[in-house]
């Protein structure tokens, strides 16, 4: 059986009696700590997936010990400028063993409840794309119907103006 459970951000793929390292919490060192963000969930081949959690599931986890990881060094240069900056850097982890994962949530039940939403789901996507198909044709033609007596205006004004210009010059003369 195991389990893929989310701790301090980030998802872990836990087992009874498995012992992982894990960004450092804020719990003494022995304690028993409790994580009911379980993604998902297998028992002997019967799998269990949460949408987005699985409810009244959780692992018990007991904290081993409080470290530091390896020391990472963090090197920065940029070339013939006389750039460079070395920085070290050392994770704060905590060590965690797992003691239990419990399930209390029914599988059978949320089969049946996605199903019908699902079949819900998929009549109001055929619904929408049928609506916007038709008013996008619409908008399409109006647009270019639009422009067109725009564009013929525009002509017409800069004739206008054009022999105006002609007929003051003549006057002018």
């Amino acid at each position: 059986m195991y389990a893929i459970v989310e701790i301090a951000g980030q998802q872990f793929k836990v087992e009874k009696d498995q012992q992982i390292f894990v960004h450092r919490l804020e719990a003494k060192e022995g304690a028993k700590v409790d994580f009911d963000k379980v993604l998902l969930m297998d028992d002997s081949g019967k799998v269990n997936v949460g949408a987005p959690v699985i409810k009244g599931a959780k692992v018990t986890a007991k904290v081993l010990e409080h470290l530091k990881g390896d020391k990472v060094i963090v090197f920065k240069k940029k070339r013939r400028k006389g750039y460079k900056v070395k920085n070290g850097h050392r994770q704060s982890l905590t060590k965690l063993e797992i003691q239990k994962i419990d399930t209390k949530a029914p599988a059978a039940k949320k089969a049946t409840v996605k199903k019908a939403t699902a079949k819900k789901s998929v009549a109001k996507k055929a619904t929408v794309k049928k609506v916007t198909a038709k008013k996008s044709v619409a908008k399409k033609a109006t647009v270019k119907k639009v422009a067109a007596k725009k564009s013929v205006t525009k002509k017409a004004t800069v004739k206008k103006a054009t022999t105006k210009k002609k007929t003051t010059a003549k006057k002018a003369e």
